[in-house]
């Protein structure tokens, strides 16, 4: 029994070790304006007191169960953490709107910070309740949230104690999703540079994004074996889909969302 108390203890200051500097990584700016949280909808998204909801920038945590659906693994941990981090703010919390600032929702798009000044995505990102995710405009905090992802990771800690990685053929829904692969072939064309992992899924790159990108890297990957990551459409309801094309698309948004395993 001591020697679980031990480790249990070991843990928590390791862990506070990654919290602290993911903080560091992420520090709070001035001149934040404080708002009241009336409740936490879910790991990623606040609704204040006002009658916004605020989707928290950076950050994608587990789905809650709708409509029937079981909860995702660690989407209700995901839930309960954001709802202690705001408590331990006395409910409010700062915020800092993007450069986008809201989604096609009518959602505010903001980096939300407690009262200590935490970054609070960075600090989900580090505890392993959430993906990071880089939708430009509003990627100027990336470098520090990759930085808290990566701790999570490294330790396995909440969704990467076992990985959620799944293999390009392993997709069978639309949604979000980490996911690896062998790039089979690169094309580019008027809609962008297409990224085909194993005749299963195709990443996107838009035209419009492609000044975000190291384009000639990207036509480079035949052969290279790649992580990807973001929201997985399913082309075949769109009834575009040709004989030969892939059936799922990834559309990669930034840089961060895509690396090269080896």
């Amino acid at each position: 029994m001591l020697m679980k108390k031990a480790s249990l203890v070991g843990a928590f200051f390791v862990s506070a070790i990654w919290l602290s500097s993911a903080q560091a990584l992420c520090p709070a700016p001035g001149g934040l304006s404080s708002v009241t949280v009336q409740r936490v909808v879910d790991g990623d998204t606040l609704r204040l007191s006002d009658g916004r909801s605020v989707r928290m920038i950076g950050l994608n945590t587990p789905e809650l169960g709708k409509k029937g659906r079981s909860d995702e693994p660690f989407a209700v941990a995901a839930r309960k953490r954001l709802e202690a981090l705001v408590a331990a703010s006395d409910g409010r919390v700062g915020l800092l709107p993007g450069k986008e600032s809201q989604d096609h929702y009518g959602r505010t798009l903001a980096h939300v910070y407690g009262a200590d000044g935490a970054n609070l995505e960075a600090q989900m990102l580090a505890e392993g309740l959430g993906f990071l995710v880089a939708v430009p405009p509003n990627v100027d905090l990336v470098g520090c949230q990759q930085a808290a992802e990566r701790s999570a990771r490294r330790a396995g800690l909440g969704i990467w104690r076992q990985s959620p990685v799944l293999k390009a053929d392993q997709i069978k829904t639309s949604g979000f999703a980490v996911l690896s692969g062998r790039v089979s072939r690169v094309q580019r064309n008027r809609g962008g540079i297409w990224i085909e992992l194993q005749d299963s899924l195709v990443l996107r790159v838009a035209p419009n994004l492609l000044g975000h990108f190291d384009a000639a890297a990207l036509e480079k990957l035949k052969g290279r074996q790649v992580e990807a990551r973001g929201w997985v459409l399913d082309r075949s309801r769109r009834g575009g889909l040709q004989d030969g094309q892939a059936r799922w698309m990834l559309p990669l948004t930034d840089p961060a969302m895509l690396e090269v395993i080896r």
